[in-house]
């Protein structure tokens, strides 16, 4: 009987961290925010002072899964708020999972719009879809996106 009631909670438990680690994921709508917002930043105050924020650990441009980046139209990547050793290398040729061409697609972009692609979620370490809005500042593109929820 002992067993059967451990086992039982045991379950609820499991079930219950599995159920709040899946909703972790921000929302698609969360990410479009965030990087209208960013482009906004890098508008008002220059580059130099939007990329220094953009990599700042754990500051306003960090939420849970989200976080911001930026390529200049020569595919380099200017910012990113989860991989620090992409910054000063040219992207262009990157490819995901499935061989699909995403900065390419990035930088076409002409305004704002969404790209899908697989990519590695800084939170749970794994590859998943993602689909990042995009928004054109100029000479670069700037980028958040959200992971499959």
């Amino acid at each position: 009987m002992k067993t059967k009631f451990i086992a039982a909670l045991l379950s609820l438990v499991l079930g219950f961290t599995t159920t709040a680690m899946a909703n972790t994921n921000a929302s698609p709508d969360e990410a479009k925010a965030m990087a209208v917002k960013a482009a906004e930043y890098m508008q008002q105050n220059g580059d130099d002072a939007a990329i220094a924020a953009f990599m700042a650990p754990g500051g306003d441009w960090h939420d849970r899964d989200l976080y911001v980046f930026v390529i200049g139209d020569d595919g380099t990547m200017m910012a990113h708020g989860a991989k620090a050793t992409l910054v000063g290398r040219n992207v262009n040729a990157l490819k995901d999972v499935d061989g699909k061409a995403f900065v390419t697609e990035f930088l076409k972009i002409d305004g704002e719009d969404w790209v899908d692609y697989k990519w590695q979620n800084p939170t749970t370490k794994a590859v998943e879809a993602k689909t990042s809005y995009i928004v054109r500042v100029g000479d670069k593109v700037v980028g958040v996106g959200a992971y499959a929820q």
